[in-house]
Protein backbone atom coordinates (compact mmCIF):
# COMPACT_ATOMS: atom_id res chain seq x y z
CA UNK A 1 0.00 0.00 0.00
CA UNK A 2 1.45 3.32 -1.16
CA UNK A 3 -0.13 6.72 -0.83
CA UNK A 4 0.88 9.71 -2.93
CA UNK A 5 -0.32 13.15 -1.91
CA UNK A 6 0.16 16.45 -3.72
CA UNK A 7 -0.10 19.87 -2.19
CA UNK A 8 0.62 23.46 -3.04
CA UNK A 9 -1.86 24.19 -5.78
CA UNK A 10 -3.86 27.36 -5.85
CA UNK A 11 -4.73 30.52 -7.69
CA UNK A 12 -2.00 32.80 -8.96
CA UNK A 13 -1.80 35.67 -11.41
CA UNK A 14 0.06 35.35 -14.68
CA UNK A 15 3.74 35.86 -14.12
CA UNK A 16 3.55 34.54 -10.60
CA UNK A 17 5.05 31.48 -8.99
CA UNK A 18 3.82 28.40 -7.22
CA UNK A 19 5.52 25.44 -5.58
CA UNK A 20 3.97 21.98 -5.65
CA UNK A 21 4.95 19.13 -3.37
CA UNK A 22 4.34 15.40 -3.63
CA UNK A 23 5.00 12.97 -0.79
CA UNK A 24 4.84 9.19 -0.99
CA UNK A 25 4.17 7.13 2.12
CA UNK A 26 3.49 3.49 2.83
CA UNK A 27 5.24 0.21 2.29
CA UNK A 28 7.87 0.30 -0.42
CA UNK A 29 11.59 0.12 -0.88
CA UNK A 30 12.44 3.09 -3.06
CA UNK A 31 10.88 5.39 -5.60
CA UNK A 32 12.44 5.27 -9.02
CA UNK A 33 11.14 7.75 -11.58
CA UNK A 34 8.73 10.47 -10.56
CA UNK A 35 6.89 13.02 -12.59
CA UNK A 36 4.34 15.78 -12.70
CA UNK A 37 1.49 15.36 -15.15
CA UNK A 38 -1.15 17.94 -15.83
CA UNK A 39 -4.57 17.87 -17.41
CA UNK A 40 -6.91 20.65 -18.39
CA UNK A 41 -10.58 20.07 -19.27
CA UNK A 42 -10.94 18.77 -22.79
CA UNK A 43 -7.24 18.11 -23.16
CA UNK A 44 -5.03 15.07 -22.88
CA UNK A 45 -3.02 14.50 -19.78
CA UNK A 46 0.55 15.50 -20.49
CA UNK A 47 3.85 15.07 -18.77
CA UNK A 48 5.11 18.43 -17.60
CA UNK A 49 8.30 17.29 -15.92
CA UNK A 50 9.98 14.09 -14.81
CA UNK A 51 12.91 13.18 -12.63
CA UNK A 52 14.78 9.95 -12.03
CA UNK A 53 15.97 8.78 -8.65
CA UNK A 54 19.43 9.98 -9.59
CA UNK A 55 18.19 13.45 -10.46
CA UNK A 56 18.09 13.40 -14.24
CA UNK A 57 15.27 15.63 -15.46
CA UNK A 58 13.08 16.10 -18.50
CA UNK A 59 10.64 18.89 -19.25
CA UNK A 60 7.90 19.49 -21.71
CA UNK A 61 8.85 22.20 -24.18
CA UNK A 62 5.96 24.30 -22.92
CA UNK A 63 7.43 24.56 -19.41
CA UNK A 64 11.13 24.39 -20.10
CA UNK A 65 12.98 27.28 -18.55
CA UNK A 66 10.07 28.16 -16.27
CA UNK A 67 9.55 25.03 -14.17
CA UNK A 68 12.08 23.19 -12.06
CA UNK A 69 11.52 19.66 -10.79
CA UNK A 70 13.46 18.32 -7.83
CA UNK A 71 13.24 15.60 -5.23
CA UNK A 72 14.40 14.71 -1.76
CA UNK A 73 14.89 10.96 -1.66
CA UNK A 74 15.29 10.88 2.10
CA UNK A 75 11.82 12.40 2.44
CA UNK A 76 10.28 10.53 -0.51
CA UNK A 77 9.16 13.91 -1.72
CA UNK A 78 9.16 15.62 -5.09
CA UNK A 79 8.73 19.29 -5.83
CA UNK A 80 7.79 21.42 -8.79
CA UNK A 81 8.79 25.06 -8.74
CA UNK A 82 6.68 26.90 -11.27
CA UNK A 83 7.74 30.38 -12.28
CA UNK A 84 6.51 32.86 -14.86
CA UNK A 85 3.18 31.11 -14.86
CA UNK A 86 0.88 31.51 -17.82
CA UNK A 87 -2.89 31.01 -18.12
CA UNK A 88 -2.21 27.98 -20.29
CA UNK A 89 -0.53 26.35 -17.28
CA UNK A 90 -3.96 26.09 -15.67
CA UNK A 91 -4.66 22.41 -15.03
CA UNK A 92 -4.95 19.74 -12.43
CA UNK A 93 -1.44 18.62 -11.64
CA UNK A 94 -0.88 14.99 -10.74
CA UNK A 95 2.11 13.39 -9.12
CA UNK A 96 3.19 10.00 -10.45
CA UNK A 97 5.65 7.80 -8.58
CA UNK A 98 7.14 4.63 -9.99
CA UNK A 99 7.65 2.72 -6.79
CA UNK A 100 9.60 -0.45 -6.06
CA UNK A 101 7.16 -2.40 -3.89
CA UNK A 102 8.85 -5.80 -4.15
CA UNK A 103 12.20 -7.11 -5.29
CA UNK A 104 11.25 -7.10 -8.96
CA UNK A 105 7.95 -5.25 -8.87
CA UNK A 106 7.56 -1.59 -9.70
CA UNK A 107 4.14 0.04 -9.71
CA UNK A 108 3.04 3.52 -10.66
CA UNK A 109 1.08 5.34 -8.01
CA UNK A 110 -0.82 8.54 -8.61
CA UNK A 111 -1.76 11.37 -6.37
CA UNK A 112 -5.26 12.78 -6.26
CA UNK A 113 -4.26 15.93 -8.09
CA UNK A 114 -3.96 19.55 -7.10
CA UNK A 115 -5.58 22.41 -8.98
CA UNK A 116 -3.40 25.16 -10.38
CA UNK A 117 -5.23 28.15 -11.78
CA UNK A 118 -3.40 31.02 -13.44
CA UNK A 119 -5.41 34.15 -14.07
CA UNK A 120 -4.62 36.79 -16.65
Amino acid sequence: QVQVVESGGGLVQAGGSLRLSCEATGKFFVINDMGWYRQAPGKQRELAAAITRGGSTNYADSVKGRFTISRDNAKNTMYLEMNSLKPEDTAVYYCAADTLVAFTTTRRYWGQGTQVTVSS
